[in-house]
């Protein structure tokens, strides 16, 4: 196959670039990334003379860059969004632009030339589930978004669906849960307390720290999507989640602090974000049920080779430290 993969050069694209490249010799990969402050070209640079690799700098939201992209492309994987809570509340009409105009131009695009559409969604698109309950996102959960990062993901899951019902389009959708792991940018919460740690700085935690997040292994989120290519059902969305529901972000910072050698004094608690939704939990029995998909890795492992690779690789993250620290300021 020849794929299309936007926002390849983001966190779990890039993952997902290495992953698929590795696992299907065979197939090319054309990478179409804007290369905003969440895209680092030097996430594939041991990639990037590969003859089955191609990069395309580009706006999803420009139909004449997307048709160059597509020539020949025999499956879309939907990455590019933006993705950060905290930048959609200072900003939220880059976030509707890219992450709605830009896949209906992508769907669009996907249509004419009759290519396979997979959308990567997040569990965000949900809302928030009690914190002291057993309850969890099902594919049937109604929609509630409770950001405008969430709401202008709930926005493009609604055109991929409407564009199987209204066109035929063969589009199938992931909701993933929260991932981590390597090249995922220093904004972010656990590669910013690891990063802050390194630093000399304390780790910030929201509010009380009791929020609850269902941790993915990127690793494991590339499976589920090779899984969903290959078997899913047309037309279908599949959630996929982590074993780590259980764990609250104070728990998850004990973790890291624990890891680096560190304690409790690193800590320091910061005022909570607007609309901050208090818990995440998947269901992704679906998955396991229909496909044989379960997440692999284990949570401490995983957290613990996260930490080290954050160590080994002072050289990608420091460059990009400082453009995240004035969002937290």
């Amino acid at each position: 196959m020849k794929i299309l993969v936007t926002g390849g050069a983001g966190f779990i694209g890039s993952n997902f670039i290495h992953y698929w490249l590795a696992k299907y010799p065979a197939d090319s990969i054309v990478n179409l990334d804007l290369l905003t402050y969440a895209g680092h070209l030097s996430s594939l640079s041991d990639i990037e003379n590969d003859p089955r690799y191609s990069f395309i700098q580009g706006d999803i939201t420009d139909a004449v860059t997307v048709e160059k992209a597509i020539t020949g492309v025999d499956l879309i994987v939907h990455f590019a969004a933006e993705s950060h809570v905290d930048r959609s509340i200072l900003d939220p009409l880059v976030f509707v632009r890219t992450n709605v105009l830009g896949t209906q131009i992508l769907l669009e695009a996907a249509r004419k030339h009759s290519v396979r559409f997979h959308h990567v969604g997040t569990d965000e698109v949900f809302g928030a589930l009690p914190l002291e309950s057993d309850l969890k996102f099902t594919e049937s959960t109604p929609y509630d978004p409770r950001s405008p990062y969430s709401a202008s993901k709930a926005a493009s899951d609604h055109l991929v669906r409407a564009y199987f019902h209204t066109f035929g389009l063969p589009i199938t959708i992931t909701n993933c849960s929260n991932n981590f792991g390597p090249f995922q940018d220093p904004e972010k919460f656990i590669s910013r307390m690891i990063t802050n740690l390194l630093t000399g700085q304390k780790v910030k935690v929201y509010g009380d720290g009791k929020y609850v997040r269902d941790w993915l292994f990127v690793e494991d989120h590339c499976r589920a999507i090779d899984e969903v290519v290959h078997r899913g059902q047309v037309g279908e969305t599949y959630l996929v989640g982590g074993l780590t529901e259980d764990f609250n972000n104070l728990e998850i910072t004990r973790k890291v602090l624990q890891i680096m050698g560190k304690d409790d004094s690193e800590i320091e608690f910061v005022t909570d974000r607007p609309g901050h939704d208090r818990r995440y939990a998947v269901d992704w029995s679906k998955i396991q049920r229909e496909l044989g998909w379960e997440p692999t890795k284990d949570f401490d492992a995983c957290l613990k080779a996260t930490v080290d690779w954050y160590q080994a690789h002072e050289d990608w993250w420091k460059p990009l430290k400082a453009q995240s620290e004035a969002i937290y300021k």
